[in-house]
């Protein structure tokens, strides 16, 4: 069940079902680093919208993104 939320979650906030990707491993590649993006953007908690208003500012906004990678060590 909670894989089957999670597919969800992840179809709708990043639309994993409409990507037609399908050379080699980039598929999985590509999963991999949406799944990343979701866990980063769901843990941070100083900006309390959904999914869809975090992932537009993040790329709206590079102080927002810088703030994001940061928090999780990524930069």
């Amino acid at each position: 069940m909670i894989e089957n939320q999670l597919h969800w979650r992840l179809d709708v906030a990043m639309r994993e079902d409409d990507c037609r990707i399908r050379r080699d491993k980039a598929a999985e590649n590509l999963a991999g680093i949406r799944h990343i993006a979701f866990n980063v953007l769901n843990s941070h908690k100083t900006f309390k919208a959904c999914m869809k208003r975090k992932q537009k500012k993040a790329a709206m906004n590079t102080d927002y993104l810088s703030e994001l990678l940061m928090a999780k060590g990524f930069s």
